[in-house]
């Protein structure tokens, strides 16, 4: 037998239990929540798991959570007949925030105890929230099939201690060594009324100890039935799945409880679509729209997906093939009477039975994301600012429902004087002007650039609405989304802007370019490895000059953060677009001196990038000749 060793918890898993200990006194029963839901999972782990290994269930089918508690130890004990676990999966698993990124929720953190309190709730923290009461934690388990067992203690001071040991039933056994201030848990009234609170809708039997009073046969002298004591385990909850039972029968309370047992999430969700599907195949569906985006909704290794069940027994977590992966925030459980128990994640990927469940599944969604946007534009506004931006992934990647998508979609507007991102395309086709033909848009990296930029300048002064993308993804988004309503996207930074000039326009900028030949061609020159031609603008009023890239180019920032991802990048070049009107280039036309001409044309250009977004190849280069044309 392997003996006791001491590890050190992580620095910021110290920090999270503090913080735990000290932000969440008003709420401290979750424990119990997070801990049934924890042995629930077990559970459902081995059932699934003894499907194909009937073995594992080591002559013990019958599953169930067992909850004591002891008044004068001042201890309350959870535990189970579940999967159990290996010594290498506690130290992994023992709570979901050590094995999904610590680090990167508490970077997250404000030291704002009110705030990180309705933080932690987005982060699953599970296991831990053990010592909001419990001064010392002692969990002892055996993973089915296994002969040795494992205990874990820790007093949640910074490190813990581990040991194998036997154990006889397989399964986890969590003891809670409450602390002197909160010996209320430990009674059956408190525990009970937590457990019909949080856990009623469980389906796996929770269980406590009751002592009542039975008759017996015999009788006293005075001729009345004597009585024994009886203590026996009585089940506590309903066990009934909740999603299998008539929507009359669940209040929202009962469908806001389930879902944090499902999601381990402490907030509310905003929305939840509940369905029983009969015909070609039947299942049952509930799904969960959060309130809140998980920390990890960016982390491509990140566990997402809803729980799949078959007949009411759990198959798999995480199955990433009930809905598409732009809506991986989803939560809840499908239900499917078609499918067969022993269904793998790879008969999923290629299943009917699975392609008919995501396609309506995401026309639920879809359709409920539609209705809350219609009449309830605040509540919608909550979901946008969340997931946003996870959700115009779909429209390249959900060809089927991409009209329907590009509905959802919300984008800040020079219509605004903030960067709320709350303007939809039916709502600038609405404010566009009878000849105008095209949806007008730029992207940058952030809301000031896209909104300061010269490009907006003729927009301004024909009062033309311009939508501003300042997301990452908005260049690939833009890609797939080439149209709406029968108007083309037109982005203000790419190609021409012919159809904003008019007759009287056209001829003024021919007699420009005819007047200023001379300078136009000695920049040309100057500026030929860089740019394709230079040409007068009829898109600048007050800026001297901006970069207009060809249709297909991808935005310069965007351009700078793929070389700097190692990938290699077409090489074009693009128009420079010089507003001849400007100050800088009457100077510009009187310069006698080539050398500073050279320096003037090439600093317009570096102007220009940088109002782009984009870097300069040469800053250091910028800058001379900068400090030499001041001086």
């Amino acid at each position: 037998m392997a003996k006791k060793e001491n590890m050190q918890f992580q620095t910021e898993v110290n920090q999270l239990l503090h913080l735990m200990i000290h932000s969440l006194y008003s709420n401290k029963e979750i424990f119990l929540r997070e801990l049934i839901s924890n042995a629930n999972d077990a559970c459902d782990k081995l059932r699934f798991a003894a499907v194909k290994d009937d073995s594992l269930n080591e002559g013990d089918k019958e599953l169930k959570i067992e909850i004591e508690f002891d008044d004068k130890a001042n201890t309350v004990t959870i535990r189970d007949n579940g999967i159990g676990m290996t010594r290498s999966e506690v130290i992994e698993n023992i709570g979901t925030i050590a094995k999904s990124g610590t680090k990167e929720f508490m970077s997250k953190l404000t030291g704002d105890d009110a705030k990180d309190s309705q933080m932690i709730g987005q982060f699953g923290v599970g296991f831990y929230s053990s010592f909001i009461v419990a001064d010392k934690v002692t969990l002892t388990t055996r993973k089915a099939g296994k002969k040795t067992g494992v205990i874990w203690e820790s007093t949640g001071e910074g490190e813990f201690t581990i040991e194998e040991t036997k154990k006889e039933n397989k399964g986890t056994e969590v003891v809670l060594h409450l602390k002197e201030d909160e010996k209320e848990f430990a009674a059956e009234f408190r525990l009970k009324s937590i457990i019909t609170k949080y856990a009623d809708h469980i389906q796996i039997p929770i269980m406590m100890l009751e002592t009542s009073e039975v008759e017996s046969d015999k009788e006293d002298k005075d001729g009345k039935k004597e009585t024994t004591t009886v203590t026996e385990w009585k089940q506590i909850n309903k066990a009934q799945a909740l999603w299998t039972m008539a929507k009359s029968d669940i209040s929202d309370d009962d469908y806001k409880e389930f879902y944090k047992t499902v999601s381990h999430d402490w907030n509310d969700p905003l929305k939840w679509v509940h369905s029983q599907v009969e015909g070609k195949y039947d299942y049952t569906s509930l799904l969960y729209i959060p309130a809140k985006a998980p920390f990890d909704l960016w982390e491509p290794d990140a566990q997402h997906g809803l729980k799949l069940y078959v007949q009411r027994t759990f198959i798999m977590d995480d199955s990433k093939n009930l809905l598409p992966r732009y809506l991986r925030f989803i939560k809840g459980v499908i239900d499917s009477n078609d499918l067969p128990l022993n269904v793998s994640r790879e008969i999923l990927q290629s299943n009917k039975v699975i392609e008919s469940i995501k396609r309506a599944s995401t026309k639920k969604i879809l359709t409920t994301l539609k209705r809350m946007a219609n009449s309830d534009a605040e509540t919608y506004q909550k979901f946008w600012d969340e997931f946003g931006t996870v959700m115009k992934e779909g429209v390249q990647e959900d060809f089927a429902n991409k009209e329907e998508l590009s509905k959802l979609l919300r984008f800040a507007s020079t219509h605004n004087d903030d960067d709320k991102k709350n303007i939809s395309l039916e709502d600038y086709v609405s404010r566009m002007g009878s000849e105008q033909e095209n949806i007008y848009y730029i992207t940058a990296d952030s809301y000031n650039t896209a909104k300061n930029s010269p490009h907006l300048e003729v927009f301004k002064k024909k009062g033309i609405e311009v939508l501003l993308f300042s997301d990452r993804i908005d260049e690939w988004l833009v890609n797939g989304l080439t149209e709406f309503d029968g108007k083309k996207m037109q982005s203000v930074a790419k190609g021409d802007l012919d159809k904003l000039d008019t007759e009287k326009d056209k001829k003024a900028t021919e007699k420009a370019e005819k007047d200023n030949k001379e300078v136009i061609e000695k920049m040309e020159k100057i500026l030929a490895d860089k740019v394709e031609k230079i040409k007068i603008s009829s898109r600048l009023t007050d800026s001297a000059a901006c970069i207009v890239l060809n249709d297909q180019d991808m935005a310069l920032y965007m351009q700078q953060l793929m070389k700097q991802a190692g990938q290699e990048m077409p090489n074009s070049k693009p128009t420079l677009e010089i507003n001849i009107d400007h100050a800088i280039f009457k100077k510009l036309q009187a310069e006698k001196d080539d050398s500073a001409f050279s320096d003037w044309s090439s600093l317009i250009f570096d102007q220009a990038i940088l109002s782009e977004g984009g870097q300069l190849e040469d800053p250091s280069g910028f800058v001379k000749r900068m400090n030499k044309l001041m001086l």
